[in-house]
């Protein structure tokens, strides 16, 4: 599991995918304006506030979603894993988004290099999904824990320390700088408030609301598409566009 939700193929809830499928346009636009000015086609303030305040609600939709994500994942397995075997299930899907971030960091080492992702989306969604086991049906100890996550990422984000180990927990050595960052303060909190609503609006995974099917509109279709297959275009995203403007505008 990464950014796509665990429902059951019979009882997918549209308006996750759509939220998904926002947040994937949203993250291919930023991608877009990075790399334009990362080769220096255009030159973009993408470290300025306004577009920090478009990168970061991408990444806030994306990681509420998998805790969301992970309360009904559980509904799905609780009647049919037991003990252990649910803690392992959760495991191995965390583990291999952890992979999966592994990979982008060796890639991003190679090329560009400066600046690579040590740890970004994808390391903070692996290892979130394995931490927030023990939340997952706790929906008022999930909200507090959450906000305190937040609010200790806040205050740590101005710490800077002159060793690399804590650069998961939020404490960035001395000019650190990378292409992605998402530490698990406050990030993982972002992930149990994602728990929290999960449990709130969609207990023992049924939707406690009325939402009438939308996904028979084209627009909304090929957007829940994208939200349905985020981590695919998520891992290739990236070299397409790079690759496209490179040979628009390099050769």
């Amino acid at each position: 599991m990464f950014f796509r939700s665990v429902e059951k193929k019979d009882v997918r809830y549209w308006e996750i995918d759509l939220f998904r499928g926002i947040a994937v346009i949203m993250m291919i636009v930023y991608h877009i304006f990075f790399d334009v000015t990362f080769l220096a086609i255009i030159d973009l303030p993408v470290h300025s506030l306004p577009f920090l305040l478009f990168l970061y609600p991408i990444g806030t939709i994306f990681l509420v979603l998998v805790g969301v994500s992970l309360t009904l994942k559980y509904s799905q397995i609780k009647d049919h894993i037991h003990g252990l075997g649910r803690f392992i299930s959760f495991f191995k899907q965390g583990s291999r988004i952890f992979l999966f971030g592994l990979l982008i960091t060796l890639v991003t080492y190679l090329y560009p290099h400066n600046g690579f992702i040590m740890f970004g989306v994808l390391h903070c969604i692996g290892l979130s999904i394995i931490l927030a086991y023990p939340f997952i049906r706790h929906k008022y100890t999930s909200i507090i824990s959450g906000s305190l996550c937040i609010v200790l990422g806040i205050f740590v984000a101005g710490i800077q320390v002159d060793m690399p180990w804590f650069l998961w927990m939020g404490l960035r050595p001395i000019g650190f700088y990378t292409l992605d960052y998402f530490p698990l303060l406050p990030w993982f909190g972002v992930v149990l408030v994602g728990i929290s609503m999960g449990n709130t609006f969609y207990p023992d995974g049924k939707r406690v609301y009325h939402r009438k099917e939308q996904r028979n509109y084209r627009l909304i279709h090929a957007i829940t598409y994208l939200g349905q297959h985020s981590l695919v275009i998520y891992l290739l995203h990236q070299p397409i566009i790079f690759g496209l403007l490179y040979l628009l505008f390099m050769i």
